[in-house]
């Protein structure tokens, strides 16, 4: 629910207020509060005072006018929605830390092996790598290429590596190991909505 009340107010935000000072503060500000939140929750000190730094820099962004353009504002919440899941996914593979596809593991299988552990810490690494990529090729796309290819990559290229991530995963994974116990998506989406990111 609060994730289809975030795509409408942004879609609104984009066809009416794009201009306005507020709307980086209004399309960004959810992004550094869920960041925020699951900071708050792990007791992460440097993930919180980045926030709070993010913030107050977007706080600042918003008083002095904005960004006064539609298309920078589709660039900021597509790097930035893919930087908050590089770091909610990097920040666990800490020293000391859970990673995240293994915590996700941990809640959908009866057991989970060493070669799943290793297997899982890798993944969240290689999603880590994913998220970050997309953020920097966004950026880049936006200042160095005509805006028909940024729309291009955010508009189809995006959702379509996305399935080639997942799809190609599941597929590596059973011919890499197919000693692991099978997990739906479905599984993995209720794992999920438990873990700490997901609530």
């Amino acid at each position: 629910g609060a994730l289809a009340a975030y795509a409408l107010a942004s879609h609104w935000l984009m066809l009416n207020a794009a201009a306005e000072s507020w709307a980086v503060a209004a399309l960004c500000g959810p992004l550094l509060l869920l960041v925020l939140g699951i900071a708050w929750k792990r007791r992460d000190a440097l993930s919180i005072a980045g926030s709070l730094l993010l913030l107050v820099v977007l706080t600042l962004v918003a008083a002095h006018g904005g960004t006064k353009d539609a298309n920078r504002l589709y660039v900021l919440q597509h790097a930035g929605i893919h930087l908050a899941l590089a770091w909610i996914f990097g920040s666990t593979l800490r020293a000391g830390g859970t990673p995240f596809i293994t915590a996700l593991a941990e809640r959908v299988h009866r057991s989970v092996t060493p070669a799943m552990r290793a297997y899982t810490r890798r993944l969240t690494a290689v999603w880590t790598a994913y998220f970050v990529a997309m953020a920097l090729l966004s950026g880049a796309l936006y200042a160095a290429a005509p805006w028909s290819w940024w729309s291009l990559f955010g508009n189809v290229l995006t959702p379509l590596s996305l399935l080639l991530m997942f799809g190609g995963e599941h597929w590596l994974r059973y011919r890499l190991h197919p000693e692991f116990e099978r997990a739906s998506i479905v599984q993995a989406v209720q794992a999920y909505r438990r873990s700490p990111a997901g609530r």
